[in-house]
């Protein structure tokens, strides 16, 4: 049930990434606003999700990579010390196996996906001057419990991006951090890249 709940959150991940959302309205009405497009363009893939995976990580990688706050997800989803002693060329190779990590995961999550709905909630304290506020949001269920979720959207440049998300009280990049320590404790960074890219390899093709 865990596990099914942490997919399924991850698709609303998605649904704050769309383009064409101007910063003028509050993250409230931006989430609500883009989840309804998503609804929409998963419910025309719907007989597609989890069998054609070309398609939905076709759909996840046009909206995660350029609305996203990767770079800042990267750098601190692990040990700081481990950042500042990686050079330019293991960040970015980092870099890339983590976002293709995290769009896998995503597809996995919209692959899922069956005519739930989002309810979202007004930003505690408001958002008015802040550089990142939390959202909260149900996801409403025909066929089970409504799932809570909390996301992380931070202000940056001219947009609101996301940074993260938790279900049950469980933080995506502390999962992955906590992932990534364990790899590091076993080697270096050059040993965490290779194993990242292993598993992206070997998931290529699979949802």
């Amino acid at each position: 049930m865990r596990k099914y709940a942490y997919l399924l959150s991850i698709f609303i991940f998605f649904i704050a990434c769309l383009p064409r959302i101007a910063l003028a309205q509050d993250p409230v009405s931006m989430l609500d606003s883009v989840a309804n497009q998503m609804i929409s363009s998963l419910k025309a893939h719907k007989a597609t999700l989890k069998t054609n995976p070309a398609v939905v990580f076709s759909i996840a990688y046009k909206i995660v990579v350029p609305h996203a706050d990767l770079d800042v997800m990267a750098r601190n989803v692990l040990p700081p010390r481990t950042w500042a002693a990686a050079s330019e060329q293991q960040r970015k190779a980092f870099e890339k196996e983590f976002t293709t990590l995290l769009v896998r995961t995503y597809a996995s999550a919209l692959a899922q996906y069956s005519d739930e709905t989002v309810q979202f909630f007004p930003v505690r304290g408001g958002y008015e001057g802040k550089s990142g506020v939390d959202v909260n949001s149900t996801i409403v269920r025909n066929d089970g419990p409504n799932i809570s979720v909390n996301y992380r959207v931070v202000h940056v440049g001219s947009q609101w991006k996301l940074y993260d998300m938790s279900v049950e009280g469980i933080s995506m990049l502390e999962s992955f951090r906590s992932q990534f320590a364990d790899k590091l404790s076993q080697g270096n960074m050059t040993d965490l890249i290779s194993a990242l890219k292993e598993h992206n390899v070997r998931n290529a093709r699979t949802i």
